[in-house]
């Protein structure tokens, strides 16, 4: 554009008869008074476009800190710096929003009680919270992007709203309920799916349903079991003067049977009536070492070597955590003393505990010959014993479960047969709370 004015400019000085030396110099400054008013002009122009060019470019790249300064309104590029700016805030404030909506979630995933999964169109899991860590017992990074299989998760993804799910066997089995929704992450569908644990209510709706079996049984027995003890001990009374001394023998034995298996079913009815009326524990402050020494000292059958730990103060029903524990102990002292056993030494019992942070681990263990069927230990009425009920393993899970706690039985792993049992029991307040 300055080129016509610089031809111009030299031919009218050219017309004139200017020296040529003042035409050079005249045309010099021209050239560059121009170069230096283009060179303004052109400034004032890009430089506002690359500031809005940058900004943009931040924009794409989740920066959202970029603005234009110096913008103003009735001015096209003013306007334009403007709106670009409103549209950064605008999306920094939506940015931060979903930053903080993300957190949130997170932090309820975390705080969830219930196992939360999420798993892609392959069957690969994408997510996991800390509830369903603590289910399959792995972290979570080495758990994401594994197949569902691997931790015994494919039926999650098929399943339907209200399922069952089983995980685990014996007596570590847990059943849940499935939850599920779908979902599209970059366009990809996938799978949510939220597991509610369901076990106590479903132990409590069995032990209810033991408890109306029981009530009609005894109902039922109890009426009949009064008038047969009661006139087979009047008959005994009458067989020696009615029937001859060579006879009477025969209808003693045959009373005496009618009589112990009356006497062995009443008490077997009031062994489960104590089942099935265990009361709510009543907590309170209980210190653990006395408690577990009244109890070894009740154990006269067998050497009970008692290892002292230290000195621990939880909330518990000292009378029903005292029981549970008679019952181990006794089920530990049988086990010793039984035909099986393969001790070629005394028959004894160990008891020991230790604090493990936010649990107490009560262990007990024998030398007897060890468990052979896991799969039947907390089974109401089972037993393997002649004269036993079964109800002493189940009495005390139930006990450690109203505490918030947990009975396990294994096998020793320190080289030697026999049994551990473990009463595991919180030391936090939290247990008070689900009672109240």
């Amino acid at each position: 554009m300055g080129v016509p004015v610089l031809v111009l400019t030299w031919s009218v000085m050219r017309m004139e008869g200017a020296d040529s030396t003042v035409q050079w110099i005249v045309l010099v400054v021209l050239a560059g008074g121009w170069a230096f008013v283009v060179s303004l002009l052109m400034e004032q122009i890009t430089r506002p476009l690359q500031t809005l060019a940058n900004v943009v470019a931040a924009l794409r790249e989740d920066d959202y800190s970029f603005r234009a300064r110096g913008a103003m309104r009735n001015d096209a590029m003013g306007d334009l710096a403007l709106e670009i700016n409103a549209l950064a805030s605008m999306l920094q404030a939506q940015r931060a929003g979903a930053l903080e909506a993300m957190a949130l979630v997170e932090r309820v995933l975390d705080a969830m009680q219930s196992p939360v999964f999420a798993f892609d169109q392959e069957g690969r899991i994408k997510l996991i919270n800390a509830a369903a860590e603590q289910m399959l017992g792995v972290d979570a990074k080495k758990a994401l992007g594994q197949p569902s299989g691997e931790f015994e998760l494919a039926y999650l993804i098929d399943a339907s709203d209200d399922d069952l799910f089983s995980l685990g066997n014996g007596q570590h089995a847990a059943r849940w309920i499935v939850k599920r929704a779908n979902f599209r992450l970059s366009g990809v569908p996938h799978t949510l799916v939220v597991l509610s644990d369901v076990s106590a209510a479903l132990r409590e709706e069995e032990r209810l349903a033991w408890a109306r079996l029981i009530r009609v049984l005894a109902h039922e027995i109890n009426n009949s079991l009064a008038p047969i003890k009661s006139i087979a001990e009047s008959l005994r009374g009458r067989v020696a003067v009615a029937v001859a001394s060579d006879q009477s023998g025969d209808f003693e034995r045959g009373l005496e049977v009618i009589e112990n298996r009356a006497e062995s079913l009443n008490r077997f009815l009031q062994a489960y009536r104590q089942l099935m009326g265990l009361p709510a524990p009543r907590l309170e402050m209980v210190p653990l070492a006395p408690l577990i020494r009244r109890v070894a000292q009740l154990e006269t059958r067998v050497k009970v070597n008692l290892a002292e730990g230290a000195e621990i103060t939880l909330p518990a029903d000292p009378d029903q955590i005292q029981q549970a524990l008679i019952n181990l102990i006794r089920n530990a002292a049988e086990a010793a003393l039984g035909p099986d056993t393969t001790h070629e030494g005394t028959a004894c019992v160990g008891i020991e505990w230790k604090d493990n942070g936010n649990e107490v681990t009560i262990g007990i263990t024998d030398n007897g010959p060890g468990l052979t069927n896991a799969s039947n230990l907390f089974v109401p009425f089972y037993t393997t014993k002649p004269n036993g009920t079964g109800i002493g393993l189940v009495l005390a899970q139930q006990i450690a479960q109203a505490h918030r706690g947990i009975v396990e039985l294994r096998n020793r792993n320190d080289g030697r047969s026999g049994c551990r049992a473990e009463l595991r029991l919180p030391l936090t307040n939290s247990t008070r709370e689900l009672i109240s």
